[in-house]
């Protein structure tokens, strides 16, 4: 059983390009011809024996060197190469048995590893799987159903009971009862009423409802969520990495110590005894199922790593900057307060600042348009609209031109505003947004977004999992920080900052051990992107955050990062501990073999067990769920 690091890291992936079902025939010939032969010989008919296990050898053989001159074209060299000797040196020196063995070890492995990496990427197949292909889009009053990308915002679509949510948007008529579970590992349904937001990819339990599109399918969370496990289930780990090159060394061992058995014995069944206990090697079966096995346990509890290197580097982060709206508060605010300056209306300017926050996805601009729908107000499109990320945004509404942010924004364009810089409301965590109209001050808007209620928990817990320094990162006022983060396990606060500057703050933590960035919003992305890990959080997060992160919680939650952090570190353990215990028995009997203790058949059968054993092993990163969460809570270190 044989194959390369890059044709298995994938859930369910052919190696090389082969089928699935075409290695699980080629598996069953070798069977046959090994079956047949040893049936003839019980029958006394050793010709007959022969005859079969030759052909199986050959079968086998066959496979494999289309695959190596594949692979051998593509500049990958890999174990199969001693696999290929071991079948052609058993047929040269007359061990048909033996070739037979090793053939059939080599196509029933395939098939073993596929069916392992496909029960371990089963969580991410199936999101996939779960795509929509079409929807039902309501034309003149009647039905039609029309492929996904056809569909356009401002399309109304009747979800029907048991569709997937075939676009985000929002509920148009009757009252959506939602299943979330496939997303983000909630076991009840929602259930969401008239003009309440509703996530693509999430199923309806309930009673069918009208759904008015909100974005493109292509832009919709489900599938950024599926281009994302597309990522995570073609992306090469470091350790897999790491194991070709070890691999190549085995490879050279292996020639090695073959080579010498031959020169000091004469004796080239010896050799081929060598060639066969090496055929494959443990380093490139355990890797592989391990990592997968971790993403798939990580995707069961709503968070999708995009591919083993995140993986990885996930088991070993030691610092977390983490943004403060959206991240560890709710990034659902609410209007407390609406300060109007004369001549202008406090009705006025809610529509018009409304009106041009309907082009920014950030989470207090998502709550000012909703606050202004609340109160029945008609929102106009904007024109000429320009964002700048963490500062605020600027266009044209009905012939006015309007501002709305911070107070940096306001500077740069030398608005002058009453002090906003006096004493807030620390418990309500509020946060101020100025509005200009054509050049002159307008409103002074306060919003509240209090802290989650998982965030001290959750931090806890991160703690626990081995995070030694926690940073907040915001653009918020250090007051208003400080006041969010009054008795939290926070070391330091960054405040007031844009997104260059928090940036500049993930580089510089990386002095204190490798950084994690936990953020949602689109001025996080150059952050998520610089750090070493980049974690986005929330579906509904800002679609450039979750491009530029390795992490997306599907969950708008905190607590799945230290469950993942423990499935991680948990994969990663057992990974190394089946590929060392794996390559010392591989080397025990490769010795073994060289001093004439095994012969080429026993080492075809010791090594299947070898192999067999170090994928079950590695496939017990599915297991212990319940393990690990309690682990987690307790604040225990994670166990292989």
């Amino acid at each position: 059983m044989t194959t390369t690091i890059a044709g298995s890291i994938g859930a369910d992936r052919p190696a090389a390009g082969w089928p699935t079902r075409l290695r699980e025939w080629l598996a069953f010939v070798p069977l046959l011809g090994l079956c047949i032969g040893l049936t003839a010989q019980a029958l006394g008919r050793l010709d007959l024996a022969t005859a079969a296990w030759t052909l199986a050898t050959v079968a086998g053989l066959a496979v494999l060197l289309a695959q190596v001159v594949t692979r051998l074209a593509r500049g990958d060299i890999g174990l199969d190469l001693v696999a290929l000797l071991a079948m052609g040196g058993a047929l040269a020196l007359g061990e048909p048995l033996a070739g037979a063995v090793i053939a059939l070890m080599y196509t029933g492995g395939q098939a073993l590893e596929a069916y392992a990496t496909g029960r371990a990427g089963r969580a991410m197949t199936a999101l996939i799987a779960r795509q929509p292909r079409t929807a039902l889009r309501a034309e003149g009053g009647v039905l039609r159903d029309v492929a996904l990308a056809a569909l356009v915002p401002g399309d109304r679509i009747l979800v029907r009971v048991g569709d997937v949510v075939p676009v985000d948007g929002w509920v148009a008529a009757g009252r959506a009862v939602l299943d979330r579970s496939s997303l983000t590992g909630e076991a009840l349904p929602v259930t969401l009423g008239a003009n309440e937001p509703v996530l693509s990819g999430t199923v309806n339990a309930g009673t069918p409802f009208t759904l008015v599109a909100e974005r493109p399918a292509a832009q919709s969370t489900y599938a950024g969520i599926v281009r994302l496990v597309e990522a995570a289930r073609s992306a090469k780990a470091p350790m897999a990495r790491l194991a070709d090159r070890y691999g190549l060394a085995f490879l050279g061992l292996t020639l090695l110590l073959a080579g010498a058995a031959l020169a000091a014995t004469g004796d080239p069944l010896r050799a081929l005894a060598v060639l066969v206990v090496a055929t494959p090697c443990p380093l490139i079966l355990a890797v592989p199922v391990a990592l997968v096995s971790g993403l798939s346990r990580a995707a069961g509890i709503g968070v999708l790593i995009k591919g083993g290197g995140a993986l990885e580097r996930l088991a070993g982060t030691r610092v977390l900057v983490i943004d403060k709206t959206g991240t560890l508060t709710h990034g659902s605010a609410r209007l407390v307060s609406a300060q109007t300056l004369a001549p202008f209306g406090e009705a006025e300017i809610l529509r018009l600042a409304a009106a041009l926050d309907q082009a920014s996805g950030h989470p207090v601009a998502r709550a000012l348009v909703a606050e202004a729908r609340t109160r029945g107000l008609t929102l106009p499109q904007p024109t000429m609209v320009t964002e700048s990320p963490g500062a605020g945004v600027a266009g044209w509404v009905d012939g006015r031109h309007v501002r709305v942010g911070g107070a940096r924004l306001m500077r740069r364009h030398a608005v002058s505003f009453p002090s906003v810089d006096g004493p807030l409301d620390a418990a309500a965590a509020t946060a101020t947004v100025l509005v200009a109209v054509d050049g002159a001050p307008a409103a002074i808007l306060t919003f509240s977004d209090p802290l989650r209620a998982d965030g001290h928990p959750a931090l806890a817990a991160l703690r626990a999992c081995g995070i030694e320094r926690v940073v907040l990162a915001t653009g918020d006022r250090r007051d208003v920080a400080e006041a969010l983060v009054a008795g939290l396990p926070v070391d330091a606060i960054a405040a007031d900052l844009d997104p260059a500057a928090k940036t500049a703050t993930v580089v510089a933590e990386r002095r204190n051990g490798p950084v994690m960035m936990v953020g949602d919003g689109l001025n996080d992305a150059p952050a998520l992107a610089a750090a070493d890990l980049g974690v986005a959080l929330g579906a509904r997060g800002a679609a450039a955050a979750a491009e530029a992160a390795d992490i997306v919680l599907l969950v708008d939650s905190l607590t799945p990062l230290p469950h993942a952090i423990r499935i991680a570190k948990r994969a990663r353990a057992i990974a190394l501990q089946s590929v060392w215990v794996g390559l010392g028995l591989s080397l025990a009997g490769m010795v073994a073999a060289a001093l004439g203790q095994l012969t080429p058949l026993q080492g075809a059968l010791a090594q299947e067990a070898i192999d067999v054993m170090v994928i079950l092993n590695a496939l017990r990163v599915l297991g212990g769920a319940g393990e690990t969460r309690a682990a987690a809570d307790r604040g225990d270190p994670p166990e292989p």
